[in-house]
């Protein structure tokens, strides 16, 4: 109830965001919505009035970056800024992306959701998507945040299946992470195999969370199969039930991995844990439908830079606090405290 009522019901502030696409060295795209002081979704950073883009209206970014925006971003100094990366077929829109950007951005921060390939709304151009272990695909939204605004501050989080791309590049990659300041992963399933099974086995998860996320990551499929066909057996598709069913279909063959097991086993954060140098907070609840407690890792499992907080409530990203209905306001609170510890 807290993962379905977090995701669901809970209060939250809305944030209208500013879109910028960039290309992928492969040709593809990525979407990052910017909020920040001196950017404003209904007017330019130069005070002209900006009308919202039509094309937008099914998103929470409202324009286009222009120039003067990007402006704005390059003079930005010693300002704090965070990206996130979301969870599996999250986006700006999910209820945390937008409780956690509020809550910076009202504190100063620049914030700036990176899409993963085919979840800002519009689909992808290639066959390929998006995965837990695309370290690459981390490495190259790192470089370009650090390009954009080289002179802020930056911070890193990564929601679920963001927060296991996060934590595996961080640990892949310790010498040249030293750049940012401090990050967090939230609910994250940092043992995939685990994870999968309680997403494919349980009741729970087959019947209910499977079925939630299948609906959008089935229907993105077919319109795949269509532009690019012979990328799957559709046939098979429809017979999708679980997690792990379209992982071995989709995911798995599509990424360079032999089957769903094989993906998981590989893509897993859990085995680089000992390797991650920056300062990290792993947030996980104890209850957490999609995270088994017994795979949650041990302080013997991690480095020094890593804090574990594993409280018993929480549920998925739930987190819920305050009288009915309640409110996200604890998980921005509970990272900026992290992040302000190390300051």
């Amino acid at each position: 109830m807290q993962t379905i009522w977090g995701a669901a019901g809970a209060r939250f502030h809305r944030v209208a965001f500013i879109r910028e696409r960039v290309t992928t060295p492969d040709g593809d795209f990525v979407d990052f919505d910017w909020t920040a002081p001196g950017l404003f979704a209904d007017r330019s950073a130069d005070n002209r009035k900006v009308e919202p883009d039509p094309a937008l209206a099914h998103t929470a970014a409202r324009r286009w970056l222009e120039p003067p925006d990007q402006q704005v971003l390059n003079h930005a100094r010693d300002i704090p800024a965070l990206v996130l990366f979301h969870g599996l077929e999250g986006s700006s829109q999910s209820r945390y992306a937008q409780s956690i950007a509020h809550y910076f951005r009202a504190r100063g921060w620049i914030v700036v959701v990176a899409h993963f390939r085919g979840c800002s709304g519009f689909p992808n151009r290639m066959a390929r998507a998006y995965y837990s272990g695309d370290t690459d695909e981390i490495g190259f939204i790192l470089a370009q945040l650090k390009s954009k605004v080289p002179n802020a501050k930056w911070h890193a989080a990564g929601v679920s299946l963001g927060g296991n791309a996060l934590v595996k590049y961080l640990g892949e990659n310790a010498e040249s992470t030293h750049w940012l300041h401090a990050c967090t992963a939230i609910s994250v399933p940092l043992d995939l195999v685990a994870a999968g099974e309680a997403l494919s086995r349980t009741p729970a998860g087959r019947q209910v969370y499977s079925r939630y996320f299948l609906k959008s990551m089935i229907t993105k499929i077919r319109e795949k199969a269509q532009r690019f066909p012979g990328i799957t057996d559709t046939f098979k598709l429809g017979q999708v039930k679980t997690i792990r069913d379209f992982d071995d279909l989709y995911t798995a063959p599509m990424h360079g991995y032999k089957n769903a097991l094989d993906y998981w086993t590989r893509a897993s954060a859990k085995p680089v844990l000992k390797s991650v140098s920056r300062p990290t907070l792993i947030l996980n609840a104890r209850n957490d439908p999609f995270i088994p407690e017994a795979s949650l890792p041990g302080t013997s499992e991690c480095s020094d830079a890593i804090l574990l907080h594993q409280p018993a409530q929480g549920g998925h990203v739930g987190f819920i606090t305050g009288g009915f209905p309640g409110n996200l306001n604890w998980l921005p609170n509970r990272m900026a405290n992290y992040f302000e510890r190390l300051t």
